[in-house]
């Protein structure tokens, strides 16, 4: 698995005066008055913008926040921007809108900006995950699992494809299970779907059974009625999540099956979250779900 070129090997040169794009997830809990409750994702991406800004780069940071049809104030970046202004030291300023021709001249999917803008490089942030997993990769102890999680599909995509050269068990949870869900042709709710990744799932699992792979996906799940620590919730088959509710977390099962399966191998490598790491009341109320997989 060779590691991506990341920010770090851009110099003053390559940066002074440049616009830069970068992809940020800045997706963080708000509560009801719109304040942030863990800044945890917000404090990730800042060695990186914090790099380019003292290199001379001018940033324009893109987030997964927001949806197409305009803006919505309980999806909007504003609330972040002083939390955001603090850390960086700089005034940050966000666009007024994610539609319409004030967006046009810059507005495009980060799958095509990084094929066509040269040179496209990792954030410090993913090139410490792709380092971290080209180490643990290079000569395992087998049986070698490795569990992946994260909010989608195409954000691991290159994770899990170079992961079927090299492990024999592979766990997925997050919201990225979704996808693989609807797939299927499961009834997911109103949980988190990749609509154009639905024959990626389909493709992945296939190369997974090509590579002799095996592919653990939860059996059950913990749902909620709304994105929220207050939330109700409850805990249903993966197979069968009823309309209006939304998939949080794996369920007590999934964890006991995870839990067994890793108990025959002999190196294992963990890749993002299960499931909504920032509402524990959620998951809490369900048999102690929130705990770490052993």
């Amino acid at each position: 698995m060779a590691t991506k070129r990341s920010v770090g090997t851009l110099k003053e040169a390559d940066l002074k005066g440049k616009r830069v794009f970068v992809r940020v997830d800045l997706n963080v809990p708000l509560d009801d008055n719109l304040n942030i409750t863990d800044d945890t994702r917000v404090r990730a991406a800042v060695p990186t913008v914090k790099y380019l800004l003292d290199h001379g780069a001018k940033v324009i940071l893109s987030s997964h926040l927001g949806r197409p049809k305009g803006v919505t104030p309980k999806y909007s970046l504003k609330p972040l921007v002083p939390r955001l202004s603090e850390l960086l030291g700089v005034q940050v300023k966000v666009a007024n809108d994610c539609i319409g021709e004030e967006v046009q001249k810059a507005h495009a999917s980060t799958e095509g900006v990084a094929k066509f803008l040269k040179p496209a490089v990792a954030g410090f942030l993913m090139q410490k995950e792709l380092d971290y997993l080209v180490g643990a990769v290079a000569k395992p102890k087998r049986p070698f699992a490795a569990i992946i999680g994260g909010s989608k599909v195409s954000t691991k995509i290159g994770v899990i494809e170079s992961l079927f050269e090299k492990v024999n068990l592979l766990l997925l949870g997050g919201g990225m299970i979704y996808t693989f869900y609807k797939a299927q042709g499961h009834s997911v709710g109103s949980s988190l779907v990749e609509e154009d990744k639905l024959d990626l799932a389909t493709s992945l699992l296939e190369k997974a059974k090509a590579k002799g792979v095996s592919i653990l996906l939860p059996t059950d799940v913990v749902i909620a009625d709304k994105f929220a620590p207050d939330a109700n919730s409850k805990v249903v088959p993966a197979s069968s999540i009823p309309d209006g509710w939304m998939g949080l977390d794996i369920g007590p099962d999934s964890i006991k099956t995870f839990s067994e399966a890793l108990d025959t191998t002999q190196t294992i490598i963990w890749n993002g979250p299960m499931g909504v790491f920032e509402f524990r009341q959620v998951c809490s109320r369900n048999g102690d779900n929130c705990q770490e997989i052993g």
